[in-house]
């Protein structure tokens, strides 16, 4: 998931209201700067670049957010406001930010939210392996052998998820953390193992921990937080 405003062609010819040949000219004589460096004619621009003609600015740069929330028990992982119980209706906050990964409405637990499209796929997507820890209880007690097939990997929906890290933190609830995140993975392992979750919370997502966040509650993320999470998924 990306978020462009456009490429800086395409922004010349919108806000100096010039035709396409023109703006190019512009961009390659170096008139048209971003971030205080000479433009180029294709050039995708960022939330964050500043684009200046002259001394006019075109583009001021755009603040990244990054919200740590506690979703609730109940709350849909959408923006869209004609669904019922919607994220944005729950979370009255101004900024126009969107979830970082989903949770399922029975699930509870942290959620990344921001107006940073580059990080979307570096967390969320298979390949990144990105780590995510949840909190599961279940309707019945563990098996040694149950808590072995969950670490080692269950097939559901034709494929066999990648081993996790699990450890057993009572009878019936369980510490886990997967690399990857298919459609209701842990409910759908559990489910194939004879087992109901009951209670599910994403504690972790990469450094981003739930901490003393309560449901509904949420909060801006450190300095610190930010940048060591930037360091992990960027390299």
């Amino acid at each position: 998931m990306k978020i462009l405003t456009a490429s800086l062609k395409h922004l010349i010819v919108q806000k100096l209201r010039i035709s396409n040949k023109q703006a190019i000219a512009y961009i390659t004589s170096g008139r048209v700067q971003v971030n205080g460096e000479k433009g180029q004619v294709q050039q995708a621009l960022q939330p964050a670049d500043k684009v200046t003609f002259g001394a006019q600015v075109l583009k001021e740069p755009q603040a990244f957010i990054y919200l740590a929330y506690y979703k609730p028990r109940g709350i849909e992982s959408t923006l869209n406001t004609n669904i019922q119980n919607n994220l944005a209706a729950a979370l009255h906050v101004e900024h126009p930010v969107f979830p970082v990964g989903r949770l399922d409405k029975d699930s509870e637990g942290l959620m990344l939210l921001t107006n940073n499209g580059n990080i979307y796929d570096k967390i969320i997507h298979a390949k990144s392996h990105q780590e995510k820890e949840y909190l599961v209880t279940v309707n019945k007690p563990l098996t040694p052998e149950a808590l072995a097939q969950l670490s080692e990997g269950v097939i559901i929906m034709g494929q066999k998820t990648r081993p996790a890290q699990v450890q057993q933190i009572s009878a019936t609830t369980f510490r886990i953390i997967l690399t990857q995140g298919l459609n209701r993975q842990i409910r759908r392992m559990c489910y194939k193992l004879g087992y109901q979750v009951q209670q599910l919370v994403r504690l972790r997502m990469v450094n981003l921990e739930l901490g003393l966040l309560k449901p509904g509650e949420w909060r801006y993320l450190s300095s610190q937080e930010i940048q060591e999470l930037n360091q992990i998924i960027f390299n």
